[in-house]
């Protein structure tokens, strides 16, 4: 499925565009704020090809994509009108806003600011990390490469407050050449030369209408642009309102810079200063006096914190710490936090016998160990739980370790292997033996406590003997191509075809999604007549608004998704009829959903249709019972292996 039909359907699964009353992104979801949560079909959401995981939190729906999230975001606005688009957080939105609890609010707003910054702060972190280990090598000392090097590295830090200040004239809806202005205030030379000259000179202020102005150094500085475009946010359109429009031109700028530059140099840059300082000095005391504890603390939660999208909270003092010390003491335990979920990513790929499961560990494996933890956490550790717990547990101990032995980041980058020439310690070797502790004791205690799958063998051994013995007096019994070994199996462990047709292999299905196994495995059928029919008794789990697609759930817990033809979410539900509802009980042989495959077809659609079992991580395979040939609707389609 491409970035577009990907963007349409999650604006359909979230209520539609009526339904949305704000909406941003971070560096992997997208952040809904809806009119009606309700509204939001999150487990259609969960199932969506594409969408790593969805859920509610902190007052937003959360849709996790992964790395196009921001291909995906700029879809979506393409297809939505300019009252979503100027609204990330509601405020653009004619209706009555939701009371929302103010934490969340300020954690989304960090959020909706550090993202648009976090590619420049990731950038200069990296070429920083080039830089180091060049240095280090002994390579190209006292050259003018080495020297541009380093300056590309540190350009952000030295003019932070103007890359600040558009990412947040964005979230506060203002203007931003105006917020820019309020950044060049704290950055001209007339103040940051007057104040690296205090020493010399003894002049610590200038006198601004009897008022002091303290001189300070803003270069690095976070939280004073901030409040300065949040506070110009409100005093602008009160100007606009009072000036006359003929010369709101000409006035409005000027009185507003006339306010906010003074109030900004007088007021918030000191106050917000202050508080960078006193949070930064505050966590070093609390690394310096407790510091195991603290490292392990957030080694272990910062996973969770991943999950609920709360880690961009502690974005602002890794930034401010680089930029006022030189380095952090917070990005380290992030580091062990994500190597040990990937070698608890690397365990399930070791323990699952699922194929389909076994590709996604080990893919999602490395991405987390270049710091991209959200395909490991939602398709992988989370699934089972105990390797995800597992993974907190060794990030809790390297990130204790890692305090212990003083590790710090001297620049903002990715969490992963490929930034390690950023980070340093007492010996530099102990940032090495952190980073293979955190993936061997990820993954050997991802062994220890298994998963579902393979561990619980008294259930394996209960349902084999279950199966053996349904098989044993069961009238109905079935072959199973490819299944040479097991002459018959019991028929509650067959799935029927719910239409009639001929059957493909799955690998023929257009759609990579399918064809890869990636939703699970199952079989392909291209139909001979537009009827679907129920395969077995269960209930409808999930139907789409577009009706060609159909989520059911067996009595016994088996899960498939019935997809009718390849991109034909884009009919938006014409040529089909449905005639039955999301959470109806349906008996074996209940027509599900009518369809027309010539006007399917004539639109220029495949109607190729995929069956595939999509919670394939308890069972340990799926067979067919043929690769080619007709079948007819009831006619035996697959079985499951317990």
């Amino acid at each position: 499925m491409n970035n577009k039909d990907l963007a349409k359907n999650v604006l359909e699964l979230v209520g539609g565009e009526q339904n949305i009353a704000g909406l941003t992104h971070c560096a992997t979801r997208l952040r809904f704020v809806l009119k009606d949560d309700a509204r939001a079909d999150l487990k259609g959401l969960d199932q969506l090809e594409g969408v790593l995981k969805a859920q509610n939190s902190g007052g937003q729906t959360q849709v996790v994509i992964g790395a196009k999230v921001d291909a995906v975001y700029h879809e979506l606005k393409s297809i939505t009108s300019d009252r979503i688009n100027g609204s990330e957080d509601g405020t653009g939105s004619d209706e009555p806003r939701k009371k929302r609890n103010p934490v969340n609010v300020v954690l989304e707003t960090i959020a909706g600011i550090f993202t648009p910054v976090l590619p420049a702060l990731v950038g200069c972190g990296m070429i920083k990390c080039l830089a180091t280990v060049i240095a280090a090598m002994g390579w190209l000392e006292n050259s003018g490469f080495l020297t541009i090097i380093n300056m590309i590295g540190d350009c952000i830090f030295y003019f932070m407050p103007f890359f600040l200040a558009v990412s947040a004239a964005q979230r506060f809806k203002t203007n931003p050449y105006l917020a820019v202005a309020l950044a060049a205030g704290l950055m001209h030379p007339t103040i940051l030369n007057a104040a690296s000259q205090i020493a010399e000179t003894g002049v610590n202020s200038i006198d601004f209408l009897g008022l002091p102005i303290l001189l300070m150094k803003y270069s690095s500085s976070v939280i004073p642009i901030i409040l300065a475009v949040w506070i110009m946010s409100y005093l602008y359109p009160v100007v606009n309102r009072v000036i006359p429009k003929f010369l709101q031109v000409l006035l409005t700028p000027m009185i507003v810079l006339f306010i906010m530059v003074p109030l900004e140099l007088i007021v918030l840059g000191p106050i917000g200063s202050y508080i960078g300082d006193w949070l930064t000095n505050g966590i070093n005391s609390l690394f310096s006096t407790a510091g195991i504890l603290a490292g392990a603390i957030l080694g272990f939660f910062k996973p969770i914190m991943v999950m609920f999208g709360m880690h961009y909270a502690i974005m602002p003092i890794q930034v401010q710490q680089v930029a006022t010390l030189g380095s952090t003491v917070l990005l380290p335990t992030a580091l062990a936090a994500n190597l040990a979920q990937a070698g608890a990513a690397f365990g399930v790929f070791v323990l699952t016998k699922n194929k389909t499961m076994k590709s996604a560990a080990g893919s999602s494996g490395f991405t987390a160990l270049f710091g991209i933890t959200e395909p490991a956490i939602y398709g992988v550790t989370l699934r089972y739980k105990r390797p995800f717990f597992a993974g907190c547990l060794a990030g809790g101990l390297v990130g204790g370790f890692y305090s212990l032995v003083h590790t710090t980041a001297n620049a903002i980058s990715l969490p992963g292997v490929l930034a390690l020439g950023t980070y340093t310690s007492d010996r530099y070797i102990y940032v090495v033996i952190g980073c293979i502790a955190a993936v061997v004791l990820g993954f050997v205690f991802t062994l220890m406590a298994g998963i579902k799958e393979d561990t619980d063998g008294t259930k394996a051994k209960q349902q084999e003997a279950n199966a053996a013995e349904h098989t044993k007096f069961s009238p109905a019994t079935e072959k199973v191509a490819g299944d040479d070994n097991a002459a018959a199996v019991s028929s509650d462990m067959l799935i029927v075809s719910p239409m009639t047709g001929e059957i493909k292999p799955i690998t023929e299905v257009e759609d990579q999604a399918f064809a890869q196994e990636l939703m699970g495995k199952g079989i392909a059928i291209i139909p001979s007549e537009g009827k679907v029919y129920a395969p077995f008794d269960g209930i409808v789990e999930a139907l789409y608004r577009t009706k060609h697609a159909i989520g059911l759930k067996a009595s016994n817990g088996v899960e498939i998704l019935i997809h009718i033809g390849v991109d034909t979410v884009s009919l938006k539900g014409k040529y089909f009829t449905a005639h039955i509802e999301q959470g109806q009980t349906i008996k074996a042989g209940d027509l599900l959903v009518e369809f027309d495959p010539e006007g399917i077809t004539s639109a220029g659609y495949n109607t190729i249709t995929s069956i595939v079992v999509t919670n394939m991580q308890e069972f340990g395979d799926v067979l067919t019972t043929a690769t080619s040939g007709p079948v007819r609707e009831s006619e035996a389609l697959l079985k499951l292996i317990p």
